[in-house]
């Protein structure tokens, strides 16, 4: 006999605690990747801010590897969810194979792309002759290692969609532990600088993966990985891209952003302009990656739910979301306002790079109080199954408003120009969500009330 899911049961602000915050943990803690590399590459004899430069002209290289384990793992995550509040196992069990074939298959595909065209793909992605040594040592070696990234993201998702929040998080504290281990070892004791960096990240890649799938092969996961289901079904495919292609595209946008952003950097400030950003990213990364925990926590309960109708606990759902990721940005505006020298002094010390990074820091997040609710109402689109919508909204800032205020503010004002086209884009970003959300949620509201009617009507007749 199946056993009942809780997701559909159990008090609404219990299951959020019980997800999202094993999520926001282990985000945080992923985000220590990229961030530990920066802080230790920043402060490292002979890298500092041209060591700092590489890895913000590689960033977005990395963006992408995320963005190809979203569209399979969180798609496929939907979509495994809201089969199971269907009841059907066996439809939810295929969905989780073919997914993990398609992050295998495209992880093997980001390597050798990236092995044949990594000179050409960091030129076009902004790298100077100063910065191109760097940033080809720290991305030569992360590309070796795509599929590790690609498979223990993707298949993380399904960790918490099959109700096992706590063992998600376990995965990201082993990656990153290995990683903070090993980057101080790799890049000060073996002398290996940028190298040394990525050949760290990738080892604790691969261990995150490792983990998930003794996890999936063993005895322990309510639903497991199946040679049967490993073939791709073109229907399964097809309905995990359209639900992962919202998030997928935010990371692709956010990607070419990044790219502009440093090409449009380094023209009107050069390198230490770029190493600047590079801070400001890492600041960003921190303050919103807790937002992206909660997506994750939140987005197996409004899926499973929707799937089977029980419309007033997703709005329920949304409602604490909303308010717990507003809570969450608004104290990391405070700490922004208060402290801006001394967070960017945790990845330099030299006084030219503080200044320029820490007046970023106050001029880039201006807006931070109104995002969270930005990106909880957006994946509320993508967890009930309407991807267009969500692909709309999460592409509304980076790509319809903030790319475009970059280029033309930065004719105008310079590098100064740059740093205000982020709150610009926020505002205006949230207006436009905040209205799509509240006519999404009126029509939620109509879909509940039927639903009641029919119910009341079935018992009377």
């Amino acid at each position: 006999m199946e056993k009942s899911n809780p997701i559909g049961t159990e008090k609404v602000s219990s299951l959020i605690l019980k997800f999202s915050v094993p999520a926001i943990i282990g985000m945080l803690v992923s985000a220590l990747y990229n961030i530990v590399d920066r802080i230790y590459i920043g402060n490292a004899p002979g890298l500092g801010k041209d060591g700092l430069a590489g890895i913000t002209i590689a960033f977005p290289l990395m963006i992408i590897m995320i963005g190809v384990g979203i569209l399979f793992g969180v798609g496929g995550a939907t979509l495994f969810s809201i089969k199971l509040g269907q009841k059907r196992k066996e439809e939810a069990e295929l969905v989780m194979g073919n997914a993990f074939s398609l992050l295998i298959i495209s992880g093997i595909v980001v390597s050798l792309i990236g092995a044949l065209f990594l000179t050409p793909l960091l030129k076009l992605f902004g790298a100077s002759e100063t910065v191109m040594p760097y940033a080809k040592a720290y991305m030569g070696t992360i590309f070796f290692g795509s599929v590790f990234q690609i498979v223990s993201l993707g298949m993380n998702n399904f960790l918490r969609a099959d109700g096992f929040p706590k063992m998600a998080m376990a995965t990201m504290f082993a990656g990153a532990g290995v990683n903070i281990i090993l980057d101080p070892v790799f890049i000060y004791g073996f002398d290996m600088g940028m190298q040394g960096a990525a050949l760290a990240t990738i080892i604790s890649q691969f261990t995150s993966m490792v983990w998930v799938m003794f996890f999936f092969f063993g005895k322990r996961d309510n639903h497991k990985i199946y040679a049967k289901n490993l073939k791709i079904r073109f229907w399964v495919m097809v309905n995990i891209i359209s639900l992962g292609i919202p998030g997928f595209l935010l990371q692709i946008s956010s990607s070419i952003l990044n790219a502009v952003l440093n090409k449009t950097l380094q023209q009107y400030g050069g390198d230490i302009a770029v190493s600047g950003m590079g801070i400001i990213n890492s600041v960003q990364t921190l303050l919103l990656m807790p937002i992206v925990g909660l997506n994750q926590g939140v987005q197996p309960i409004v899926s499973y739910n929707y799937g089977a109708k029980n419309f007033a606990r997703i709005k329920e759902a949304m409602k604490i979301a909303i308010t717990t990721a507003s809570i969450i940005v608004v104290v990391g505006f405070i700490l922004t306002r208060l402290f801006p020298e001394q967070i960017v002094r945790l990845f330099n010390q030299e006084e030219e790079l503080i200044k320029v990074a820490a007046h970023g820091v106050v001029a880039w997040f201006w807006m931070l109080p109104v995002i969270g609710f930005q990106i909880v109402a957006s994946n509320f689109f993508q967890a009930i199954g309407r991807p267009k919508s969500a692909m709309l909204l999460t592409l509304s800032r980076q790509m319809l408003i903030l790319l475009p205020a970059i280029l033309v503010l930065s004719r105008l004002f310079g590098s100064e120009g740059i740093l205000y086209a982020a709150p610009i884009a926020d505002f205006l970003s949230v207006i436009l969500t905040g209205t799509w959300f509240y006519f999404g949620m009126k029509t939620l509201e109509s879909r509940a009330l039927e639903a009641s009617n029919y119910n009341t009507f079935s018992i009377e007749a």
